[in-house]
Parts: structure tokens; sequence; C-alpha cells
């Protein structure tokens, strides 16, 4: 690689708290990423580039590598605050929901098809959740506790209808999303390896889901969440010689366990369970879990947001495993992730301005290449981590290289609406996001395979952007006056840079030696399949 530098109620009243929060922005990512580093100026890297920081994030914030015009544009402007008001401009695109629901999804759904739930609605519904700056705890709240009955909130019921309501999917996968622990190991016993991670505190998650069902709506037609009044939750340990039995309650790991109030048997149900009636208890287990989540456990919460999202901008989580946060576990740098923890609480869990302040920030802005030759450089924040680009932004960044907008808008012409833009970018990707991602359940990860390079190398949507159309880059190139200008565009819609005078000349060796089109082509194939453009620098 060429490297460069009631529900409604309970969200009132939690909507409520969050208005009356003060909103001061944390400016001390810096100040607690270099605590115990003395000599930053000799050991640290400098600034990334103006080009290699406008790659960088443009990809981080709306999915994909910035257009030739876009990057001339940056690098021309003279403005002495153009950085921040790039950051600014992307933050405040439309594609920023529209890339972040899609992250949102494959964190929270890890690229599950969809089962009860269209895909389709479900990202809807995080992008006009992202779209309105709604909080990420809301959100949260709003995803555990929804039943799926009403057909405009169905989307929100995605994350536990699409697991079925399988109480121990449901239990492992909410302790690992949205708290940072993967409890799955401290189902039958204490966690062998993990202290701090507790059988009850598995079986605590598990009372509020434990009375809770899948059930087959005859009037709707489809699968909503039923609950039932009653129903404990008892365990005993496989290591427990005594096979003594535990009581366990509602309540978070590390909380207060939670009582049920003291109901009148023929009080319990606003509807009771039949065969052909959804059971609908007066006090729901269920639902006092988003308020939990949102109140008891709003610094977790916080902390692992705060986690994932420097995983998410940086290549890697200041824990990782991101589920692995415990005492034994401690982060690289225990200061930052207090200060990004703090960040995310003080803004109200909105996604923007924690996004901002990282990007704005020094330790992001570092190149990639190491002024010293430190081995744990990255690990300690004094260079950029090269890291590889998603599968939703690899497909992206290879329709935006290859002017795919351009040419789609110009076939459109008036009917070249965003809307229609949009589902059509989506089309095109589809096949490449499903050849690059993980399978459907898994964590996202970089694993190059073999079927990748074939599908690069031979399917026929891949090669049709490697074809001239009217606005593409490979016409664009076509109609190039001279070497030097065909050069300038292919590396600057491709990689976000100028060619070294040996690109060029390798360049025009090329173009002598074959016929213009073709090599023209093969130039574009080379470049979306070069390491370069799979990294973020």
């Amino acid at each position: 690689m060429k490297t460069r530098s009631c529900v409604p109620l309970v969200i009132l009243a939690v909507l409520v708290c969050h208005v009356a929060a003060k909103d001061p922005l944390t400016k001390g990512i810096d100040a607690a990423a270099l605590q115990g580093e003395p000599d930053i100026s000799n050991q640290a890297s400098p600034p990334c580039d103006d080009l290699t920081f406008l790659r960088r994030i443009t990809l981080d914030a709306i999915g994909r590598t910035p257009t030739s015009m876009e990057a001339r544009t940056f690098l021309e402007s003279k403005e002495a605050d153009k950085r921040p008001k790039a950051v600014e401009r992307l933050l405040g695109s439309p594609d920023f929901s529209w890339y972040w629901a899609q992250v949102l999804d494959s964190w929270w759904m890890e690229r599950r098809p969809g089962k009860n739930v269209e895909v389709s609605a479900w990202l809807s519904y995080l992008r006009e959740s992202l779209a309105a700056d709604k909080p990420l705890d809301i959100v949260v709240l709003e995803v555990v506790s929804a039943d799926g009955v009403d057909p405009a909130q169905r989307a929100r019921a995605r994350f536990l209808l699409d697991r079925d309501m399988e109480p121990t999917l449901v239990v492992r996968d909410i302790s690992r999303l949205f708290l940072g622990a993967n409890l799955q190991c401290s189902q039958c016993h204490d966690h062998p390896r993990i202290e701090s991670y507790k059988q009850e505190h598995f079986h605590g998650l598990m009372a509020y889901f434990n009375r809770a069902y899948m059930f087959d709506d005859p009037k709707l037609k489809k699968k909503v969440i039923g609950e039932k009044a009653d129903g404990e939750v008892t365990f005993q340990s496989v290591f427990d010689p005594k096979k003594v039995t535990k009581k366990r309650s509602p309540g978070l790991p590390g909380a207060a366990e939670k009582s049920d109030p003291i109901v009148a048997k023929d009080q319990q149900y606003v509807s009771a369970p039949t065969k052909e009636v959804r059971g609908v208890p007066k006090y729901s287990r269920r639902l006092l879990l988003g308020k939990d989540l949102v109140e008891t456990g709003r610094r977790p919460m916080a902390r692992n947001l705060a986690n994932r999202l420097w995983a998410q901008l940086s290549g890697k989580g200041l824990v990782h495993p991101l589920d692995q946060i415990h005492p034994d576990n401690p982060a690289d740098n225990e200061p930052l992730l207090e200060s990004l923890t703090d960040l995310v609480i003080s803004n109200r869990f909105s996604l923007k301005p924690i996004i901002r302040e990282v990007m704005l920030s020094a330790v992001y802005q570092r190149s990639s290449i190491s002024k010293s030759k430190l081995k744990d450089g990255e690990k300690r924040l004094l260079v950029s981590r090269l890291r590889p680009l998603s599968p939703e932004q690899m497909a992206y960044s290879i329709l935006a290289s290859t002017g795919f907008d351009e040419a789609e808008t110009k076939s459109l012409g008036a009917k070249a609406t965003p809307a229609i833009l949009q589902a059509k970018r989506e089309a095109t990707a589809k096949p490449f996001v499903g050849m690059l991602a993980q399978p459907a359940g898994n964590p996202d990860s970089f694993e190059p395979r073999l079927e990748q390079s074939l599908f690069m190398s031979n399917h026929g949507q891949a090669m049709a952007l490697l074809n001239a159309r009217p606005g593409n880059l490979a016409n664009r190139l076509m109609d190039a006056k001279g070497t030097d200008v065909l050069a300038d565009e292919l590396y600057l819609s491709m990689l976000c840079r100028f060619p070294d005078s040996q690109e060029k000349a390798d360049i025009a060796s090329a173009l002598k030696s074959g016929e213009k089109a073709s090599v023209i082509s093969d130039m574009i194939w080379a470049l979306l399949t070069s390491a370069e453009f799979r990294f973020i620098s």
C-alpha cells in the first residue's frame, strides 16, 4: 500500500430529563488521550495532510470517499477553519443519517436478514431517528420496549422480533451491544475467567424477559410480543455441589433488584393471555428494562457507546474486544474513555457532537506515518491506525469513485431526485456489501477472502462500473486532455490524492501500449482492488 500522511410516559419523562440537562461540550479529548506522554513533540506523528483528512472524515461521516470535485474544492480553500467547516458540512448532510443508520444496524442486528420485520422499515426508523437527532439512549429505550403491535411503530420492534423473542439470545445481545459486557458464559455459572461477570447478572436481565413471548396475532396476521403477569427466574450453578436454587428479580448487572408491585390476581391484566388474545399485564417487567437502561444503566451505556464510537472512528476500541468491558480488561487509555463517556452523557447520547469532537481532535487528525519507530505508537495514540473500510464504506466508495451518481444523474435527467438516486445506490451496492460482510449474526471484522477477489474480477456489476458512461469516471478520463490531466483525475477520484511522478510515467506507458478505453478500465480496476483503496490511512 502507498501510505500517506407505560412506554409513552416513560419516554416523555426521559426526554424532559434530556431537555433539562446542561450541554457543555467536553474539550478534553487530547488532554485526556495524552496524559503521561511528556515527549509528544518528538514521538507523535504530525497532522495528516488535507486530502487525507478529507478522505478520512468523509468515510467516517457519510460512508464513502470524496469525489474529485469535493477534493479539489477542499484543497483550493484558503480558509483557516476549513477543516471544522468540512466536518460541519458532512455532519449536516442527509447522507449522515443514511450511513449511520447502516452503522447502527450492523452494530445491533449484525446483518441478520429480515424475518418478522422488514429491514427497510427498520433502517427508515433509524434514519428518521438520526435525522431528528434523537438521543441514542431514547432509541435503545424504544427498541427494547416495542411490541410490534402498532403498525406505525412496528419497525422498532425488530431487535426483539427478529431474534424470535428468545430470552437467552435477547439477554446475551442486550448485555453485549448496549452494556458492553458479554454475559453469555454466565448463564450456568459465574464466568470462569471474568470475575465481575456473575450468574446473577445474566438472570437479572433474564427476569425482564422470562414472561415475554412471541404471539401470532390472528387479527394483524403478524408475530408480536405478548407478556404474562407471573413467572419467576430461578437458577442453580452447575458448579454448586449443593445445587442451591436461587431466585432473581429484574435488575441490571450490579444494580438493585426490582420487586413486582402487589396486584390482586383478578387485576393483573389489561388483557389476559389466551390462544386468540395477546397477554398484556398491567405491570410489565419487559417495559421496566428501557427505563432502567436510561436511568440506572446510564453510565454503563454511555461507556459502551463511547468505546464503540472510538472503535468506529479509529479502528479499535479503547477496550477490546468491545463486549469485554470489565475491571480485568482495562482500557488502553482510561482517562480518554472516561472523557468520552462524560462527553456522551453531557451531550445526552446525541451522536453528532461526539463525532464532531473526535474528528476535530489532534489525536484523530494524526498522520498514519510514524515519526519515530514506536512499537506501541497506535496503542498510545501517537500515530493514526490504518483501518479497513467496512463493507458499506467499501461498496459506496466504489460507486462514488467510479462516478456512479454522475452517470445516473445524466441518465435520469429531471427524474434524478435524491430518493431515486439513493434507491439506485442501495440496489447497486447491495451485492458488494453482501460479498464483503461477515455471515449474519456475527460482529463485523476484516477478513479478505478468495471469493471477494473473484467477485471484483468477474462479477458483471463490478465490471460495468469500469466502462465509460456519460458523466462517470471512465468517460471523464476518455475526454481528458493530456496524460497529466488524466492521471490527476484518476488518482484524485480513486484515492483522494494526486499521483507521483512514477505513477504518471506508468500511466503514460500503459496508454501507449494498448487501446485507450481498455487501458482506462484496467487502471480503474487496479486502483479499486488496491490495498490503498481498501484502507483508511
